[in-house]
């Protein structure tokens, strides 16, 4: 269906009359619209509009486009002869709604071609009703109210009208008269006058009136509705001329009648013309006295009609009165015992009169005027209240005696009589302060015995001493015997001490002072802290609080530093001077400003806060080189060293935590009293190597690999070397040798396998005799926090306690329990000993680019292959070159070295079967599973396919998810893996060289792996600015994998030396081969 018929003439027609139009033009321009839904299949509207309640619409339209049919859940639509105000809204919705999907002919708004002509429209409609307003006749409304009630005493009110212009006329039938309304026809009064809603109106005045009785007629409608098929009946609100009035519905009635007269017909008052007076009613009560009773009597208290249950309207004297919320409160009790006896009098018994005189009669004076019997005001004692309480001990607990005095009489509340039996006094008692004294003791849960109260539970007791013994000192007079004074709640005076740094034990002296408090109960009172109890009772008999933050600060660092019991009572307790930067923290947060810092440890803390404050030298040769982050970091390792204490360095990956150690190492050559240990993935190894002789070629590096001989063979040279480098694997196979040599530090790179503190790179980690350790890791955390602590264990044994202790302290609380305070204290602890920057903190100080090479040792079975190889390769150079010269053997000499660059990836890529390993896809294991738990995306380049093949079955096996893209990929293809990789799909992107090379936007990755050398270093930028382009947001870290002590390493330094040449002279086709001489080709044939 192309276009509908739906325009105002259409809507006109079919509304059921021009009020119903008008108020659907109101609910479309009020937005009263909800859900509206074209379904162009059937050829129907659905929508909800929102009335007294939601409202389910649905329009039907022919396939000539014409509105054939509607319907409308609301009570009026079975009524109406057309469509109500919800279909009308909905009508007007379509105009504006069916035009966004050009089903909407304009045929009445000529050539108009705006699309809020619709609105415009229904605005001139709506006001044009507004305006037919004026032209409308007022028409006059009497109100008639009446009151009665049935045999059960109900309320039952209600409310009649006359209505009429001049002359008034009864409305007979109301809901008759409220349903003409409702569907705006004409109702027949007389010959004179016919009730016609589009022609009359109504004043404001009376116009609340009617919404309100509308509301009534329609909430009843609907509910016939909703009762029509489960045969169900309701009771009416409409009996005739009568319209019944709830109490909601009456308060709102009498609201809108408060500013004008009306009728009202009280019980059996007879109809009179009444006000409402919002004032209090004239009360008036006297007190006397009949032998030794005491009467109270409300004058005409029987002319007090209440109109409500609630007594907000009262009926008086020919008016009616609402008075003010306190004589509501306090008159309706009264009204209530009056009527329910029938009688204007209460009678109050001898032993009734003192407490009504005390807790009823001031209540009266609040809301009448009282006249007292001269023979009662004569007996009134009117003293004022002296309370007095006698504590002392009971048992465990403590006893009360509670006296009120008023002048000479005694009141004792809780003995066998709580009043005064003096025929010839009447105390006038303060009630509400004696209720005030009692509710505490009630409160407190205090026991009765005879005269006495008492209370033995220890938890009551402390929380009434500590909460309820302050308040009744202000209410009353509190006396105390000797005996109860030593039960009291005593708050700890604030803690002193001192802690300072022996230099000579090179430990930490804690020392505080606990005031009065008994050094022998102080195991107890922090186990009750731990506990959560609120006190702890003395052996004294006295409370000692335990809510104050102080007393929890000393206890939880107690408890954190792992202090014995036996230590409490010491004057001073040493303690590891790695504690330093915990206890700092804790006293600080906690302000136990009684603790001195002695000045050695406030600067101890200050430096390794700030270390890049301090005053170290940077080696000469590696100012310029160090960026500004990694001098902070030198500092950093600097200042730990200096204080004796170790860290974690767990820079993101590629931020230079090699240099910054090899610069650490470099500057305390002269000094160091033992080389130091580097222990590496053995990806990693000859790295440190390669970066030791680039940055700091003065260090003397052993790298301890090879066979066992040869390495047993460099071990004698240890003691020459400033740094020794070995691998995880080669560590655990040598430990027994390593265990005998002392180092001044040992480093562990690529922390994380450690973490697991049950496997044997962690033992074997943790017996390096070394004086001082350090981590270097870019993720000190994968899954478990207990690799955390398996790091710390290595770099400062005990520091986070045991395992068994560190893992109910932290790791099952804050895993299981998700225990907030857990982890702040946790941080606490480590957070002096990391020092953790991410690139995006850096990137002022980054390049945008980081190129790093990263060397890679061949396996032992790959070096017998390409040693073999080569050998053969060197033969054929020479035959070739000797029987066709240089210049015609070329094709040949790439086709060798192609082979050894093979070799050097995965041998077999071109020996059929061949089931050993590669050192390259090693490392890349290695970097990928550092990398993707940085959070890194990688773009991996090769220019063999055929090697790529074999990543992709290793990815495969590993279960790593990868993009692949070659020169056979389509390019829609390619189009579509972009895309979905930029927009965070997927960890690794497998490309080969030649074929994605150029023309790529792969700016979702930030780390791009050259797996194999190419000879022009420009196709290899080329490459890794696929990441490196407009748009990235990261610095992308460009990593090449070159193989140890082979043709790449030749190709790799020629790079470097011929960088500048091969950038000018080598154009696009050409290959580095081709501008190389002789000997420089037949130099990459040695090893």
């Amino acid at each position: 269906m192309d276009i509908f018929n739906i325009n105002e003439k259409i809507i006109l027609r079919h509304a059921s009359n021009n009020e119903t139009y008008k108020m659907g033009l109101l609910y479309n321009l009020n937005h009263r619209v909800r859900r509206f839904e074209f379904d162009n299949d059937k050829l129907v509207i659905n929508a909800v509009v929102r009335g007294s309640e939601d409202y389910d619409v649905s329009i039907y339209f022919n396939e000539c486009g014409d509105i054939c049919d509607y319907e409308c859940t609301c009570p009026a639509y079975y009524s109406y002869s057309g469509a109500c105000k919800h279909i009308v809204a909905v009508m007007k919705m379509a105009q504006s709604e069916l035009l966004k999907y050009k089903y909407y002919k304009y045929d009445n708004y000529g050539d108009s071609k705006k699309q809020g002509k619709n609105t415009i429209e229904d605005l001139f409609a709506f006001f044009d009703g507004l305006l037919d307003e004026h032209t409308k006749q007022e028409v006059q409304i009497e109100v008639s109210y009446e009151f009665n009630r049935d045999y059960f005493s109900s309320y039952i009110s209600s409310v009649e009208l006359r209505l009429g212009i001049g002359r008034l006329y009864i409305v007979k039938n109301m809901k008759e008269f409220l349903d003409h309304i409702y569907t705006n026809t004409p109702l027949e009064f007389g010959k004179n006058f016919t009730f016609d809603p589009a022609k009359h109106t109504f004043s404001e005045g009376d116009q609340k009136i009617i919404n309100i009785l509308m509301e009534i007629y329609e909430n009843e409608k609907h509910l016939e509705q909703r009762l029509k098929y489960t045969y169900q009946s309701m009771p009416s609100a409409f009996f005739d001329k009568k319209v019944l009035l709830s109490t909601p519905y009456l308060l709102r009635i009498f609201d809108a009648l408060k500013n004008r007269n009306f009728y009202a017909k009280v019980l059996d008052y007879g109809e009179k013309l009444v006000s409402i007076a919002e004032e209090d009613l004239p009360l008036d009560f006297s007190l006397s006295r009949k032998n030794n009773e005491v009467l109270l009597h409300l004058k005409e208290s029987r002319s007090f009609v209440p109109l409500t249950e609630k007594g907000v309207y009262f009926y008086y004297n020919g008016r009616i009165y609402r008075p003010s919320e306190k004589q509501q409160k306090y008159y309706i009790p009264f009204i209530s015992r009056l009527l329910g006896g029938k009688t204007d009098t209460l009678t109050f018994s001898a032993a009734q009169t003192e407490r009504f005189v005390s807790e009823i009669l001031p209540y009266i004076h609040k809301i009448g005027r009282v006249s007292i019997d001269k023979e009662i005001e004569d007996k009134l004692v009117k003293e004022e209240l002296v309370a007095k309480i006698y504590f002392d001990k009971y048992k465990e607990g403590i006893s009360a005696v509670i006296n009120f005095h008023y002048g000479q009489l005694v009141v004792n509340p809780f003995s066998g009589q709580n009043y005064i039996s003096d025929p010839d006094k009447i105390v006038v008692r303060d009630t509400e302060s004696e209720r005030k004294i009692i509710e505490i003791f009630e409160a407190a849960e205090f026991l009765v015995d005879k005269n006495i109260i008492y209370l033995t539970d220890e938890n009551k007791l402390f929380e009434f001493l500590r909460n309820d013994l302050p308040r009744l000192q202000e209410l009353a007079e509190v006396y105390y015997s000797d005996a109860f004074k030593n039960i009291s709640v005593r708050f700890p005076p604030s803690f002193s001490g001192g802690i300072r740094i022996n230099q000579a034990s090179n430990m930490l002296e804690f020392s505080f002072d606990y005031g009065d408090i008994d050094k022998s109960e102080l195991e107890h009172i922090f186990s009750s802290i731990k506990e959560k109890k609120k006190f702890y009772r003395l052996k004294d008999g006295s409370f000692l609080s335990l809510d104050l933050p102080e007393l929890k600060s000393m206890s939880n660092l107690v408890e954190q530093l792992d202090i014995k019991v036996k230590d409490l009572s010491k004057k001073v307790i040493e303690l590891p001077k790695y504690r330093a930067m915990y206890i700092d923290s804790l006293l600080r947060e906690a302000n136990m400003n009684g603790i001195e810092r002695s000045l050695d440890f406030k600067h101890m803390v200050q430096n390794i806060k700030e270390p890049g404050d301090m005053d170290f030298e940077i080696p000469e040769k590696l100012k310029n080189i160090l960026r500004e982050y990694q001098k902070v970091g030198y500092k950093w390792l600097k200042t730990l060293a200096y204080y004796g204490l170790s860290g974690i360095l767990a820079d993101d990956m590629g931020l230079g935590k090699t240099l910054q150690v090899i610069a650490f190492i470099l500057s305390e050559k002269n000094k160091a009293a033992a080389p130091s240990l580097v222990v590496a993935p053995t990806s990693l190894v000859y790295n440190w190597q390669e970066e030791v002789k680039k940055f700091a070629p003065e260090l003397k590096v052993l790298v301890i690999s090879g066979s066992v001989s040869e390495r047993h063979e460099k071990f004698e040279k240890i003691k020459d070397a400033d740094i020794v480098v070995t691998s995880y694997p080669l560590l655990r196979r040598d430990i027994d040798l390593y265990r005998n040599i002392k180092f001044q530090y040992c480093f562990l790179d690529e922390a994380q396998h450690i973490k697991n503190p049950n496997t044997l790179n962690a033992r074997t980690a943790k017996q390096i005799n070394s004086e001082m350790n350090f981590a270097l890791t870019g993720t000190p955390i994968e899954n478990s926090i207990t690799e955390l602590w398996s790091i710390f264990d290595f770099v400062m044994p005990g520091y986070l306690l045991s395992h068994s202790k560190f893992v109910k302290k932290f790791e099952t609380p804050i895993t299981k329990h998700s225990d907030q305070n857990a982890l702040n204290e946790l941080g606490r602890h480590i957070r002096p000993f990391i020092l953790r920057r991410l690139k995006k903190d850096v990137l002022k100080d980054l390049p945008e680019k980081i190129e790093t090479k990263i060397v890679c040792e061949m396996t032992t079975e790959q070096k017998k292959i390409y040693l073999a190889y080569l050998k053969k390769a060197k033969a054929e150079v020479a035959m070739e070159l000797q029987t066709n010269g240089f210049e015609k053997s070329q094709i040949k000499i790439l086709s060798l070295l192609t082979r050894l660059r093979q070799i050097c990836c995965h041998p077999s890529l071109f020996i059929e079967n061949y089931s050993g390993e590669s050192g390259k896809i090693q490392a890349l294991e290695e970097i990928m599973t550092d990398a993707f738990d940085s959070g890194h995306r990688i773009l991996l380049f090769s220019q063999f396919t055929s090697m790529l093949e074999i990543i992709k079955q290793f990815l495969d096996q590993k279960s790593v998810e990868y993009f692949y893209l070659d020169g056979s990929t389509k390019a829609q293809d390619r189009v579509e893996m972009v895309k979905a990789f930029n927009q965070g799909t997927g960890k690794l992107f497998l490309i080969s060289l030649k074929a994605g090379g150029t023309g790529l936007n792969l700016t979702g990755a930030d780390m791009v792996i050259h797996f194999d050398p190419w000879w022009n270093p420009a196709v290899e930028d080329q490459a890794s600015d696929r990441a490196h382009r407009i748009g990235q947001k990261n610095v992308v870290q460009v990593m090449k994998l070159i193989t140890q002590g082979t043709i790449e390493d030749k190709i790799f330094e020629l790079q470097q030396k011929k960088k500048e040449m091969i950038d000018s002279v080598i154009q696009p086709g050409e290959t580095f081969l081709s501008k190389m001489s002789e000997s420089e080709i037949l130099e990459l044939f040695e090893l």
